[in-house]
This record gives C-alpha cells, sequence and structure tokens, in this order.
C-alpha cells in the first residue's frame, strides 16, 4: 500500500503533534505517524515551564492547562536551605503546569487530527527512498506489512534515539555533557503543592553527593511525579542505578510530601542535551525536539524546545524548499549560545567535588538562586535587554566561540 502526502511527520509527541497541527492550519496535506499505539507512556518529568505554557496557549491550549494544575514556581530544597523561587514572568507567562504525557500526548495528537491532519499509529519506519538527498518515500512496518508513503517534506520527531534520524545521517556526540534520567509516580497529599520541588543535593544509598537532581511535580489529580535525573559525559560516565535511587529518593522525601505506597510505573532513559547531535537536516527534511538534541543541560527539559522547533520547521518550510542548510542555521540561532553555555555549566557539574563546594554558597542567596532559575529554565526572550539577559549572551557567545564542536554541528 503506498499514499502520497505534502508533509509527513514521524513521532506524534508534543513537538510531532504541534508540527502537525501547524501545518494542518496553513492548509498542507499532514500525515502524522508513530510506532506505538495511542494512548502511550513517554519517560518524561512532566513538568511544563512557562516557556512551554507559552506554545501551548499559541496552540490554544492555554485553558485546557489550567483546568490541570498551575505552579507558580521552583521550591528549591538542598545544602541546609529551602527557597521558593517564583516564575520570572516578561516575555513567558508567570505560571507553570504539570500533566502527565500519557495525557498531553494523547491530547495533542488528538488536536493535530481535529486540525486537520490524518494520523497513524502503530507505523515503524524501518527504511527510506531518496533521490539524491531528497527524501522522497518513507517505508513502515504496520500489523507485520510494508507501508509506502511518499511525501514531499519530511519532519523527524521520533524522540532521543531518533531511529529514522539515524538512518538519515543523525550522528549523536557524548563529548559534551548528557543527561541520565528516571521517573515514577506515587499518591501525595501534596498533589495540588502550586510550587514544583527540586532537591539539588542528590544523593545515593550511601549518603554520597551525585551529580544531578531530584525532583516532586504535582500533578493535581491526587498523584505526583517523583524522579531524578544525574549529568555525565563521555570522560565521567553516570555510574548509578536510576530505578533503585528512586527508591532511595522517595525514602527520603516521603515524610515531606505525603508521599503514599511506593513508586509506581518506573521508567529511564538517555537524554542527548544541548543540541549534541550532527546531521538534523536535508533538502526536503529535519529533526525537531528530541531528535535534535533539543533538551536543556541545565534543567533537562525538552517539551518546550520541541514544541518550539515544530513552529519554527514549519515556517521554514513555507519560505523555502531547500533547508539543508538553513535548518541548522536557525536552531544555531535561537539555541546555539544558550546550550553552549548551558552544557559547559553542566559540565562542570559532573566534576566530582564541585557541586558540594559551590551549590551551598548559591542557597544562601535568592536573588541569585532567583537569577538561576531564569537562566537554567532558559526564561529569557530575544527581545529581553535588562542585565542578565545581556551577561547569559555575552557568555553564550565566548562559549559558542571555545567549542570544539557547537551545537548542531
Amino acid at each position: 500500500m503506498k499514499v502520497k502526502t505534502d508533509l509527513l511527520v514521524v513521532g506524534s509527541g508534543p513537538a510531532g503533534a504541534a508540527a502537525a497541527t501547524w501545518a494542518a492550519k496553513q492548509g498542507m496535506d499532514v500525515l502524522l505517524t508513530d510506532r506505538a499505539v495511542f494512548p502511550r507512556d513517554k519517560t518524561c518529568g512532566d513538568g511544563l515551564t512557562p516557556r512551554a505554557v507559552k506554545e501551548l496557549q499559541g496552540l490554544g491550549l492555554g485553558e485546557w492547562l489550567r483546568g490541570h494544575t498551575v505552579n507558580q514556581g521552583l521550591r528549591a530544597h538542598g545544602f541546609g536551605q529551602r527557597l521558593h523561587l517564583k516564575w520570572p514572568g516578561g516575555a513567558f507567562p508567570d505560571w507553570g503546569s504539570a500533566v502527565a504525557r500519557t495525557e498531553l500526548d494523547d491530547h495533542m495528537r488528538t488536536l493535530a487530527i481535529d486540525s486537520g491532519a490524518e494520523a497513524v499509529d502503530g507505523a515503524e519506519a524501518i527504511d527510506v527512498v531518496r533521490h539524491g538527498e531528497r527524501v522522497t518515500e518513507v517505508i513502515f512496518r504496520r500489523d507485520g506489512e510494508p507501508w509506502n508513503v511518499e511525501c514531499k517534506r519530511l519532519i523527524v520527531a521520533d524522540g532521543v534515539r531518533s531511529p529514522l534520524g539515524r538512518m538519515l545521517g543523525r550522528e549523536w556526540h557524548r563529548d559534551t555533557v548528557y543527561g541520565v534520567a528516571g521517573r515514577s509516580y506515587m499518591e501525595s497529599g501534596m498533589s495540588d503543592d502550586p510550587w514544583i520541588s527540586s532537591h539539588l543535593e542528590l544523593r545515593d544509598e550511601n549518603g554520597e553527593n551525585l551529580p544531578g537532581y531530584g525532583w516532586i511535580f504535582p500533578l493535581g489529580n491526587g498523584r505526583v511525579n517523583v524522579g531524578l535525573g544525574a549529568l555525565a559525559t563521555a570522560k565521567r560516565p553516570a555510574k548509578l542505578a536510576v530505578r533503585p535511587l528512586i527508591d532511595v529518593y522517595a525514602r527520603l522525601r516521603r515524610e515531606d510530601f505525603q508521599l503514599r505506597g511506593t513508586p509506581q510505573d518506573k521508567a529511564s532513559a538517555l537524554l542527548p542535551m544541548g543540541g549534541a547531535v550532527s546531521g538534523v537536516s536535508g533538502p526536503n527534511w529535519g529533526l525537531i525536539g528530541d531528535a535534535a538534541a533539543c533538551v536543556n543541560p541545565l534543567n533537562g527539559e525538552g517539551i518546550d524546545y520541541g514544541l518550539e522547533t515544530a513552529r519554527l520547521l514549519v515556517e521554514l518550510f513555507t519560505e523555502t524548499d531547500d533547508v539543508s542548510g538553513a535548518w541548522p542555521d536557525v536552531l544555531t540561532k535561537h539555541y546555539g549560545e544558550g546550550f553552549s553555555i548551558a552544557r559547559r555549566l553542566s559540565g562542570l557539574i559532573t566534576v566530582p567535588g564541585l557541586l558540594p563546594t559551590l551549590g551551598p554558597i548559591g542557597m544562601r542567596s535568592e536573588p541569585l538562586m532567583t537569577l538561576a532559575l531564569r537562566w537554567m529554565g532558559n526564561l529569557l526572550d530575544e527581545s529581553d535587554r535588562d542585565l542578565a539577559a545581556r551577561l547569559w549572551r555575552w557568555a553564550g557567545r565566548r562559549s559558542v566561540a571555545l567549542d570544539a564542536r557547537p551545537p548542531f554541528r
């Protein structure tokens, strides 16, 4: 069986669904596919920062989000201190949210369908047909049978491992920092807590400091997302068993967060971060979201970048017939400097002993941590001209100049 479409989107998570929605609204003939059958789960912290909220509002989902849970900022714990750091607002909303990915992804896929896209799940991309560097067909396996889709344009949104991206030449470079993350769900008496919580002192069962952090994100439905993330590089790989460590972390937090039972639905994943991939585009195709390593190295957030890159690539497809050089340039323009300095700072965190030394100093200053929240969450807009924004951009430019391998290259 063979079908034809103007735009084929492979991967129906938030990035792929957003791309399909934007394209369908512009009148494109869109086919959205995924190898999983929806609804399906996805390893994630489920948190939605103000940056993600802004993109979801643009898709018309602002009120839907408010019907779930709303948080006003980050409660940071660590080194004997506890700080309440409000979202800074400005160019972004002054609130965040959290929605379990099983629900968020299914709802966004439905939005794409309601916007005019056709969606097919249970279809695994197994090969491509090219004419020169252009992709003319993607071959799927569905119900055990091959299924060919001819396409004029292709958006690859198939996640952190990006099997289709690898077929097209995507390469993940682990010489810069990457993440090792795990999550679980627990019942909690603080499911309606108006703050997301982060513990900057992540310790193993022996009390040893680890280069990462733990989180508890309230979901407003009687449950919280309990998880943790650690940072690593090829030179300093993360030496931890994520799922057993979740049990340790939950046990330490049980009383403070009124946790009940044991961690359920534990899942873990490796996360390429900070644009640490090359081969992100060809003449009529491009990678977005996690597939393009658009994950913030300082907080592990990726949904916001998935939503943004979806919109940006659809816009680029309406402007040019060849995105092979333009798409890496767009990614670099929007994220290159921020990702470069973020992954350099995150790499320092993997140095043994550095976090226990500097952590207590930072946690003693609420203004400093408020500034760090804005930087770590990349809650900066190109229009921001205050000192903090200018300093961050200056550091980013200097960092890119020092990179042996700049983001997306």
